[in-house]
């Protein structure tokens, strides 16, 4: 099989590999962040931990605080649909494919319009 549809088959398992990755990271990332919460006595449900602090998250894996690898995991989860957006917009570029390259890049809009909604409004 050649051409456009061989291509198009190639972007689209290369885009199913990308959430397929991004989703079995951040599962690993939340596994390690509530194993260590457990080992260390402590239950990820309970009050007291720490919100999520973008600033403070690299110090924080760092140190090994179990709740910054919790906190990654859903970063990776929430994170892993864009960039799946992003690929896809690039992939689109890179084939010529200019309407599906406007809906990606509307599609990325939104989701950077949301982020900062929610940041303006926290």
């Amino acid at each position: 099989m050649a051409g456009p549809l061989r291509e198009r088959m190639d972007l689209e398992a290369g885009l199913g590999r990308l959430l397929m990755s991004g989703t079995y990271l951040s599962i690993a990332l939340v596994g390690l962040g509530v194993a260590g919460m457990v080992l260390g006595g402590r239950s990820p449900l309970e009050p007291g931990i720490p919100p999520f602090d973008p600033a403070r998250l690299p110090a924080d894996l760092g140190a090994g605080r179990a709740e910054a690898f919790l906190w990654l995991g859903i970063v990776v989860a929430v994170a892993t649909p864009a960039a799946r957006v992003a690929a896809a917009l690039i992939g689109y570029v890179v084939r010529g494919e200019r309407t599906m390259a406007t809906v990606s890049a509307a599609v990325l809009a939104v989701i950077a319009f949301g982020i900062v909604l929610a940041l303006g409004t926290g």
